[in-house]
């Protein structure tokens, strides 16, 4: 009897062993493969590894939005951060990930140079009414090549596109100017963006209700509401395109 008690926990011992590996093995590369991992994982902070396993990242993972597995670099929700930053600090991420943040440009890099990703923005107004746009596919440069967008087609949502325009432009913050027009965008709409000449879409702008901040200045879409009004929230996501092969019970 005493044998087959210690043969029992030896057994057990081994199966505690084997979980702790399985899960210490599991470094998710982003937030899809976390859902394809768990469907079940709920919205919120989760660590990945889009770089290697002794580079770990924060980021909050949209479970919920159209099927779930999404990996969120932009949030604006409540005007608590910042956002008239410096090119450092666009490159490196900053901000709360449960709350608003700019995941930084060299981790959105790593997490679209290895995968084809779609991307998903959405938003809110003041009066709860909530729109989005979908586009095929989201990537961009390195910062040799000035982090240039590179977007895929519009491919629906009621809040219709605004970013097209941005396409192919190159990430400009105040101290360093590389959009098209002779002006500096981002100095003058007080944010970090793709900017052309200068923008249709101004997700990283001065946080504020409508009326209270100068035309073009605020967090807008364009097509949506237009120049003149702030969103109260806005959300830019990204998600494998192949994430409906992985969207199953977990085993």
């Amino acid at each position: 009897m005493k044998m087959l008690q210690v043969t029992l926990f030896v057994a057990f011992l081994g199966f505690l062993a084997s979980a702790a590996t399985a899960s210490k093995d599991f470094l998710p590369f982003d937030c899809n493969e976390i859902y394809c991992h768990d469907n079940t994982s709920l919205s919120g902070v989760y660590t990945i590894f889009p770089g290697d396993p002794t580079t770990p990242l924060q980021v909050y993972c949209d479970m919920n939005t159209d099927g779930g597995g999404w990996t969120v670099f932009l949030q604006r929700m409540d005007g608590t951060e910042n956002f008239y930053r410096p090119w450092s600090h666009y490159k490196a991420g900053f901000g709360n990930m449960a709350g608003e943040y700019w995941l930084g440009l060299e981790n959105i890099l790593l997490l679209t140079v290895r995968k084809e990703n779609g991307l998903r923005v959405d938003m809110e107004d003041w009066e709860g009414v909530k729109a989005y746009a979908n586009y095929s596919s989201f990537s961009i440069d390195s910062e040799v090549d000035g982090y240039q967008l590179h977007l895929g087609k519009f491919t629906g949502g009621n809040a219709r596109d605004s970013l097209t325009y941005h396409n192919n432009m190159k990430f400009s913050t105040f101290d360093r100017d590389q959009d098209t027009h002779s002006i500096n965008c981002a100095q003058r709409y007080l944010g970090g963006f793709w900017y052309s000449k200068c923008h249709q879409a101004n997700p990283t702008g001065l946080y504020a209700p409508p009326g209270l901040v100068t035309a073009n200045e605020g967090v807008f879409w364009r097509s949506w509401k237009g120049v003149n009004y702030g969103m109260k929230t806005l959300s830019m996501k990204i998600r494998s395109v192949s994430a409906c092969a992985c969207a199953q019970k977990p085993v």
